[in-house]
Protein backbone atom coordinates (compact mmCIF):
# COMPACT_ATOMS: atom_id res chain seq x y z
CA UNK A 1 0.00 0.00 0.00
CA UNK A 2 1.09 3.59 -0.50
CA UNK A 3 1.70 6.30 1.99
CA UNK A 4 -2.01 7.17 1.90
CA UNK A 5 -3.07 4.09 3.90
CA UNK A 6 -5.52 4.80 6.69
CA UNK A 7 -4.30 4.37 10.24
CA UNK A 8 -7.60 4.95 11.99
CA UNK A 9 -9.42 7.73 13.78
CA UNK A 10 -7.45 7.52 17.01
CA UNK A 11 -4.12 7.94 15.24
CA UNK A 12 -5.64 10.81 13.25
CA UNK A 13 -6.40 12.70 16.46
CA UNK A 14 -2.93 11.94 17.83
CA UNK A 15 -1.33 13.10 14.58
CA UNK A 16 -3.34 16.32 14.61
CA UNK A 17 -2.43 16.97 18.24
CA UNK A 18 1.25 16.42 17.48
CA UNK A 19 1.14 18.80 14.51
CA UNK A 20 -0.57 21.50 16.57
CA UNK A 21 1.96 21.39 19.41
CA UNK A 22 4.89 21.15 16.98
CA UNK A 23 3.71 24.27 15.17
CA UNK A 24 3.38 26.10 18.48
CA UNK A 25 6.92 25.08 19.44
CA UNK A 26 8.37 26.41 16.21
CA UNK A 27 6.33 29.62 16.42
CA UNK A 28 8.07 30.27 19.75
CA UNK A 29 11.50 29.15 18.48
CA UNK A 30 14.17 31.24 20.24
CA UNK A 31 11.57 33.22 22.21
CA UNK A 32 13.16 32.50 25.59
CA UNK A 33 16.55 33.70 24.36
CA UNK A 34 15.02 36.86 22.87
CA UNK A 35 13.19 37.60 26.14
CA UNK A 36 16.36 36.98 28.16
CA UNK A 37 18.46 39.30 25.99
CA UNK A 38 16.04 42.09 25.10
CA UNK A 39 13.74 42.17 28.13
CA UNK A 40 15.91 40.98 30.99
CA UNK A 41 19.24 42.17 29.51
CA UNK A 42 20.91 38.83 30.24
CA UNK A 43 24.55 38.30 29.32
CA UNK A 44 26.08 35.49 27.21
CA UNK A 45 26.69 33.25 30.25
CA UNK A 46 23.06 33.51 31.35
CA UNK A 47 21.75 32.80 27.84
CA UNK A 48 24.01 29.74 27.61
CA UNK A 49 22.77 28.57 31.01
CA UNK A 50 19.17 29.00 29.88
CA UNK A 51 19.62 26.60 26.97
CA UNK A 52 21.96 24.08 28.58
CA UNK A 53 21.16 24.07 32.31
CA UNK A 54 17.41 24.10 31.72
CA UNK A 55 17.62 21.01 29.51
CA UNK A 56 20.06 19.24 31.85
CA UNK A 57 18.06 19.82 35.03
CA UNK A 58 14.85 18.95 33.20
CA UNK A 59 16.42 15.67 32.09
CA UNK A 60 17.42 14.80 35.66
CA UNK A 61 13.93 15.68 36.89
CA UNK A 62 12.44 13.33 34.29
CA UNK A 63 14.42 10.27 35.47
CA UNK A 64 11.83 8.99 38.00
CA UNK A 65 8.99 9.68 35.59
CA UNK A 66 9.98 6.89 33.18
CA UNK A 67 8.93 3.97 35.42
CA UNK A 68 6.00 6.02 36.70
CA UNK A 69 4.68 6.32 33.14
CA UNK A 70 5.27 2.64 32.42
CA UNK A 71 2.65 1.51 34.93
CA UNK A 72 -0.08 3.97 34.00
CA UNK A 73 -2.46 4.44 31.12
CA UNK A 74 -0.56 6.47 28.54
CA UNK A 75 -3.33 8.70 27.17
CA UNK A 76 -4.01 10.45 30.52
CA UNK A 77 -0.24 10.95 30.92
CA UNK A 78 -0.07 12.59 27.49
CA UNK A 79 -2.94 14.93 28.35
CA UNK A 80 -1.38 15.78 31.73
CA UNK A 81 2.02 16.60 30.22
CA UNK A 82 0.38 18.86 27.62
CA UNK A 83 -1.50 20.71 30.36
CA UNK A 84 1.64 21.01 32.50
CA UNK A 85 3.53 22.59 29.59
CA UNK A 86 0.61 24.90 28.84
CA UNK A 87 0.36 26.10 32.44
CA UNK A 88 4.13 26.58 32.82
CA UNK A 89 4.45 28.57 29.60
CA UNK A 90 1.45 30.78 30.38
CA UNK A 91 3.28 32.13 33.44
CA UNK A 92 5.75 33.88 31.11
CA UNK A 93 3.33 36.24 29.29
CA UNK A 94 1.42 36.73 32.54
CA UNK A 95 4.54 37.84 34.43
CA UNK A 96 5.68 39.89 31.44
CA UNK A 97 2.37 41.77 31.38
CA UNK A 98 2.62 42.47 35.11
CA UNK A 99 6.25 43.56 34.84
CA UNK A 100 7.30 40.79 37.24
CA UNK A 101 9.24 38.52 34.88
CA UNK A 102 12.66 37.34 36.12
CA UNK A 103 15.48 35.25 34.67
CA UNK A 104 14.94 32.65 37.40
CA UNK A 105 11.36 32.19 36.22
CA UNK A 106 12.54 31.64 32.64
CA UNK A 107 14.99 29.03 33.89
CA UNK A 108 12.40 27.23 36.03
CA UNK A 109 9.88 27.14 33.19
CA UNK A 110 12.51 25.72 30.84
CA UNK A 111 13.20 22.96 33.38
CA UNK A 112 9.51 22.07 33.74
CA UNK A 113 8.96 22.07 29.98
CA UNK A 114 12.06 19.92 29.37
CA UNK A 115 10.94 17.33 31.95
CA UNK A 116 7.41 17.29 30.52
CA UNK A 117 8.79 16.94 26.98
CA UNK A 118 10.77 13.82 27.92
CA UNK A 119 7.81 12.30 29.74
CA UNK A 120 5.46 13.05 26.84
CA UNK A 121 7.83 11.44 24.32
CA UNK A 122 8.17 8.31 26.43
CA UNK A 123 4.40 7.98 26.89
CA UNK A 124 3.62 8.76 23.24
CA UNK A 125 5.97 6.04 21.98
CA UNK A 126 4.41 3.47 24.28
CA UNK A 127 0.90 4.65 23.36
CA UNK A 128 1.66 4.49 19.63
CA UNK A 129 2.84 0.90 19.96
CA UNK A 130 -0.48 -0.09 21.56
CA UNK A 131 -2.46 1.94 19.04
CA UNK A 132 -1.12 0.44 15.80
CA UNK A 133 0.08 -2.96 14.55
CA UNK A 134 3.84 -3.32 14.01
CA UNK A 135 3.46 -3.11 10.23
CA UNK A 136 1.98 0.40 10.46
CA UNK A 137 4.55 1.93 12.81
CA UNK A 138 6.90 3.08 10.03
CA UNK A 139 4.00 4.70 8.13
CA UNK A 140 2.99 6.53 11.30
CA UNK A 141 6.58 7.53 12.05
CA UNK A 142 7.06 8.91 8.55
CA UNK A 143 3.88 10.99 8.86
CA UNK A 144 5.00 12.42 12.19
CA UNK A 145 8.45 13.16 10.73
CA UNK A 146 6.87 14.92 7.73
CA UNK A 147 4.81 17.00 10.14
CA UNK A 148 7.95 17.93 12.08
CA UNK A 149 9.67 19.29 9.00
CA UNK A 150 6.55 20.99 7.66
CA UNK A 151 6.10 22.92 10.91
CA UNK A 152 9.84 23.68 10.88
CA UNK A 153 9.43 25.33 7.49
CA UNK A 154 6.43 27.51 8.31
CA UNK A 155 6.77 28.02 12.08
CA UNK A 156 9.90 30.19 12.48
CA UNK A 157 8.95 32.73 9.75
CA UNK A 158 5.46 33.13 11.23
CA UNK A 159 6.92 33.30 14.72
CA UNK A 160 9.44 35.91 13.62
CA UNK A 161 6.66 38.06 12.16
CA UNK A 162 4.57 37.65 15.32
CA UNK A 163 7.54 38.56 17.49
CA UNK A 164 8.17 41.71 15.44
CA UNK A 165 4.51 42.77 15.66
CA UNK A 166 3.47 41.58 19.13
CA UNK A 167 6.68 40.79 21.01
CA UNK A 168 8.23 37.46 22.07
CA UNK A 169 5.80 36.92 24.95
CA UNK A 170 2.98 36.56 22.39
CA UNK A 171 4.68 33.59 20.70
CA UNK A 172 5.15 31.93 24.09
CA UNK A 173 1.41 32.36 24.69
CA UNK A 174 0.74 30.80 21.27
CA UNK A 175 2.97 27.87 22.20
CA UNK A 176 1.01 27.42 25.44
CA UNK A 177 -2.27 27.47 23.52
CA UNK A 178 -0.94 24.79 21.14
CA UNK A 179 -0.39 22.42 24.08
CA UNK A 180 -3.94 23.05 25.28
CA UNK A 181 -5.28 22.21 21.82
CA UNK A 182 -3.07 19.13 21.73
CA UNK A 183 -4.50 17.94 25.07
CA UNK A 184 -8.04 18.45 23.77
CA UNK A 185 -7.22 16.51 20.59
CA UNK A 186 -5.74 13.56 22.48
CA UNK A 187 -8.74 13.51 24.80
CA UNK A 188 -11.07 13.53 21.79
CA UNK A 189 -9.32 10.47 20.34
CA UNK A 190 -11.20 8.26 22.81
CA UNK A 191 -10.89 4.51 22.68
CA UNK A 192 -10.18 1.93 25.36
CA UNK A 193 -6.67 1.60 26.78
CA UNK A 194 -6.15 -1.41 29.05
CA UNK A 195 -4.55 -0.57 32.41
CA UNK A 196 -1.15 -2.03 33.37
CA UNK A 197 -1.23 -5.01 35.67
CA UNK A 198 -1.59 -4.05 39.31
CA UNK A 199 0.95 -6.72 40.18
CA UNK A 200 3.61 -4.93 38.10
CA UNK A 201 2.77 -1.52 39.52
CA UNK A 202 2.99 -2.81 43.07
CA UNK A 203 6.50 -4.16 42.46
CA UNK A 204 7.95 -0.89 41.19
CA UNK A 205 11.03 0.02 43.24
CA UNK A 206 14.01 2.35 43.20
CA UNK A 207 15.96 0.04 40.89
CA UNK A 208 13.35 0.58 38.18
CA UNK A 209 14.72 4.10 37.70
CA UNK A 210 17.73 2.56 35.94
CA UNK A 211 15.83 -0.21 34.18
CA UNK A 212 15.60 1.70 30.89
CA UNK A 213 19.37 2.07 30.67
CA UNK A 214 19.92 -1.57 31.65
CA UNK A 215 17.55 -2.71 28.93
CA UNK A 216 19.27 -0.57 26.27
CA UNK A 217 22.80 -1.58 27.21
CA UNK A 218 21.92 -5.30 27.34
CA UNK A 219 20.47 -5.29 23.82
CA UNK A 220 23.00 -5.89 21.04
CA UNK A 221 20.98 -3.85 18.52
CA UNK A 222 19.78 -0.97 20.70
CA UNK A 223 23.12 -0.37 22.42
CA UNK A 224 25.11 0.83 19.36
CA UNK A 225 22.12 2.78 18.03
CA UNK A 226 21.79 4.47 21.42
CA UNK A 227 25.40 5.63 21.52
CA UNK A 228 25.27 6.70 17.87
CA UNK A 229 22.17 8.87 18.19
CA UNK A 230 23.15 10.39 21.54
CA UNK A 231 26.63 11.37 20.30
CA UNK A 232 25.41 12.55 16.90
CA UNK A 233 22.65 14.76 18.31
CA UNK A 234 24.90 16.13 21.04
CA UNK A 235 27.77 17.11 18.73
CA UNK A 236 25.41 18.51 16.09
CA UNK A 237 23.57 20.72 18.57
CA UNK A 238 26.74 21.75 20.44
CA UNK A 239 28.04 23.58 17.37
CA UNK A 240 24.81 25.48 16.63
CA UNK A 241 25.31 28.37 19.10
CA UNK A 242 28.84 28.90 17.75
CA UNK A 243 27.54 28.94 14.19
CA UNK A 244 24.91 31.51 15.21
CA UNK A 245 27.58 33.77 16.71
CA UNK A 246 29.77 33.32 13.63
CA UNK A 247 27.02 34.08 11.11
CA UNK A 248 25.10 36.80 12.96
CA UNK A 249 28.18 38.41 14.50
CA UNK A 250 31.45 38.16 12.61
CA UNK A 251 30.09 37.43 9.15
CA UNK A 252 27.30 40.01 9.35
CA UNK A 253 24.34 37.96 8.16
CA UNK A 254 20.93 39.49 8.85
CA UNK A 255 18.59 37.55 11.16
CA UNK A 256 16.23 36.78 8.27
CA UNK A 257 19.13 35.31 6.27
CA UNK A 258 20.15 33.15 9.20
CA UNK A 259 16.58 31.93 9.64
CA UNK A 260 16.22 31.26 5.91
CA UNK A 261 19.42 29.19 5.87
CA UNK A 262 17.88 26.76 8.34
CA UNK A 263 14.17 26.93 7.48
CA UNK A 264 14.38 26.43 3.70
CA UNK A 265 16.46 23.20 3.89
CA UNK A 266 13.72 21.62 6.00
CA UNK A 267 12.09 20.79 2.66
CA UNK A 268 14.78 18.10 2.53
CA UNK A 269 13.41 16.55 5.71
CA UNK A 270 9.94 16.49 4.20
CA UNK A 271 11.25 14.72 1.10
CA UNK A 272 13.34 12.29 3.12
CA UNK A 273 10.45 11.27 5.35
CA UNK A 274 8.37 10.50 2.27
CA UNK A 275 11.09 8.17 0.99
CA UNK A 276 11.65 6.31 4.27
CA UNK A 277 9.03 3.60 3.82
CA UNK A 278 9.74 2.85 0.11
CA UNK A 279 13.46 2.57 0.89
CA UNK A 280 12.85 0.19 3.80
CA UNK A 281 10.53 -1.90 1.63
CA UNK A 282 13.24 -2.26 -1.00
CA UNK A 283 16.44 -2.47 1.05
CA UNK A 284 15.42 -3.31 4.64
CA UNK A 285 15.58 -1.16 7.76
CA UNK A 286 19.16 -2.12 8.72
CA UNK A 287 20.57 -1.12 5.34
CA UNK A 288 18.69 2.19 5.34
CA UNK A 289 19.92 2.98 8.87
CA UNK A 290 23.51 2.16 7.96
CA UNK A 291 23.59 4.21 4.75
CA UNK A 292 21.66 7.30 5.88
CA UNK A 293 23.30 7.20 9.31
CA UNK A 294 26.66 7.40 7.56
CA UNK A 295 25.65 10.02 5.00
CA UNK A 296 24.19 12.39 7.59
CA UNK A 297 27.56 12.49 9.38
CA UNK A 298 29.39 13.76 6.27
CA UNK A 299 27.69 17.16 6.02
CA UNK A 300 28.27 19.19 9.24
CA UNK A 301 32.04 19.64 8.80
CA UNK A 302 31.26 21.90 5.83
CA UNK A 303 29.80 24.52 8.18
CA UNK A 304 33.33 25.43 9.34
CA UNK A 305 33.99 26.94 5.89
CA UNK A 306 31.08 29.37 5.72
CA UNK A 307 31.99 32.79 4.30
CA UNK A 308 30.17 36.14 4.25
CA UNK A 309 27.77 37.07 1.49
CA UNK A 310 25.72 35.02 -0.93
CA UNK A 311 28.31 32.27 -1.28
CA UNK A 312 28.26 31.64 2.45
CA UNK A 313 24.47 31.62 2.57
CA UNK A 314 24.34 29.11 -0.30
CA UNK A 315 26.94 26.92 1.42
CA UNK A 316 25.04 26.78 4.72
CA UNK A 317 21.73 26.15 2.96
CA UNK A 318 23.22 23.34 0.86
CA UNK A 319 24.91 21.67 3.82
CA UNK A 320 21.75 21.88 5.92
CA UNK A 321 19.62 20.51 3.05
CA UNK A 322 21.85 17.45 2.67
CA UNK A 323 22.00 16.90 6.42
CA UNK A 324 18.26 17.31 6.95
CA UNK A 325 17.37 15.12 3.97
CA UNK A 326 19.43 12.26 5.41
CA UNK A 327 17.92 12.83 8.85
CA UNK A 328 14.44 12.88 7.32
CA UNK A 329 14.99 9.31 6.09
CA UNK A 330 16.93 8.09 9.13
CA UNK A 331 14.71 9.40 11.93
CA UNK A 332 11.41 7.55 11.27
CA UNK A 333 13.26 4.33 10.43
CA UNK A 334 15.31 4.53 13.61
CA UNK A 335 12.26 5.42 15.76
CA UNK A 336 10.29 2.50 14.31
CA UNK A 337 13.22 0.09 14.70
CA UNK A 338 13.60 1.15 18.33
CA UNK A 339 9.89 0.67 19.06
CA UNK A 340 9.79 -2.73 17.38
CA UNK A 341 12.94 -3.84 19.19
CA UNK A 342 11.58 -2.85 22.63
CA UNK A 343 9.04 -5.11 24.32
CA UNK A 344 5.75 -3.42 25.17
CA UNK A 345 6.17 -3.49 28.95
CA UNK A 346 9.40 -1.51 28.77
CA UNK A 347 8.78 1.11 26.08
CA UNK A 348 8.18 4.09 28.39
CA UNK A 349 11.23 3.41 30.55
CA UNK A 350 13.44 2.80 27.52
CA UNK A 351 12.35 5.94 25.66
CA UNK A 352 12.62 7.99 28.84
CA UNK A 353 16.19 6.81 29.45
CA UNK A 354 17.03 7.53 25.81
CA UNK A 355 15.62 11.07 25.94
CA UNK A 356 17.18 11.86 29.33
CA UNK A 357 20.62 10.83 28.07
CA UNK A 358 20.23 12.76 24.82
CA UNK A 359 19.17 15.99 26.53
CA UNK A 360 21.80 15.76 29.27
CA UNK A 361 24.59 14.93 26.80
CA UNK A 362 23.55 17.75 24.49
CA UNK A 363 23.56 20.21 27.38
CA UNK A 364 27.01 19.05 28.49
CA UNK A 365 28.52 19.14 25.01
CA UNK A 366 26.99 22.56 24.33
CA UNK A 367 28.70 23.93 27.44
CA UNK A 368 32.02 22.27 26.49
CA UNK A 369 31.88 23.62 22.94
CA UNK A 370 31.13 27.08 24.27
CA UNK A 371 34.45 26.93 26.13
CA UNK A 372 36.24 25.47 23.09
CA UNK A 373 34.85 28.25 20.91
CA UNK A 374 36.48 30.80 23.20
CA UNK A 375 39.79 28.93 23.39
CA UNK A 376 40.20 27.66 19.83
CA UNK A 377 38.06 30.05 17.83
CA UNK A 378 34.60 29.60 16.36
CA UNK A 379 35.59 27.95 13.07
CA UNK A 380 38.01 25.53 14.70
CA UNK A 381 35.46 24.45 17.29
CA UNK A 382 32.74 24.00 14.63
CA UNK A 383 35.18 22.02 12.48
CA UNK A 384 36.19 19.84 15.44
CA UNK A 385 32.55 18.93 16.07
CA UNK A 386 32.19 18.08 12.37
CA UNK A 387 35.31 15.88 12.42
CA UNK A 388 34.08 13.97 15.47
CA UNK A 389 30.72 13.47 13.79
CA UNK A 390 32.52 11.65 10.98
CA UNK A 391 33.33 8.89 13.46
CA UNK A 392 29.75 8.32 14.64
CA UNK A 393 28.80 5.80 11.89
CA UNK A 394 31.21 3.34 13.56
CA UNK A 395 28.64 3.10 16.36
CA UNK A 396 25.74 2.04 14.12
CA UNK A 397 24.50 -1.58 14.39
CA UNK A 398 26.71 -3.75 12.17
CA UNK A 399 24.19 -6.41 11.31
CA UNK A 400 20.44 -6.82 11.13
CA UNK A 401 18.93 -8.11 14.37
CA UNK A 402 15.87 -10.23 14.89
CA UNK A 403 13.01 -8.60 16.72
CA UNK A 404 12.44 -9.73 20.28
CA UNK A 405 9.26 -11.76 20.71
CA UNK A 406 6.58 -9.97 22.70
CA UNK A 407 5.89 -11.65 26.05
CA UNK A 408 2.53 -13.36 26.24
CA UNK A 409 0.11 -11.81 28.72
CA UNK A 410 -0.39 -13.77 31.90
CA UNK A 411 -3.71 -15.68 32.01
CA UNK A 412 -6.36 -13.91 34.01
CA UNK A 413 -8.15 -15.65 36.83
CA UNK A 414 -11.91 -15.78 36.86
Amino acid sequence: MGSGRRLGRRFGWLWGAYGTSALGTWLAFGAFEVIAIRVLHAGPAQVAALSSAGAAVGAVAAVPLGPWVEFRRKRPVLITMDLVRCAALLTIPAAFTLGALTFLQLLLVSVVVAAADITFRAASGAYLKTLLPAGDLLVAGARLESTTWTTTIIGPPLGGAATALLGPAATVAADAASYLLSALGIRASGGHEPPPERRQAARMRAGDLLDGWRYILADTALRPLFFNTVLFNGLLMAAQPLLAVLMLGRLGFAPWQYGLAFAAPSVGGLLGSRLARPLVTRFGDHQVLAVTGTLRALWPVGLAFVKPGTAGLVLVTGVEFGLIFCCGVFNPVYATYRLQRTTSGRVARTLSAWSVTTKASTALLTAVWGVLGGLLGLRTAIGLAGMLLLATPVLLPRRAARLRPEPRPAPTRT
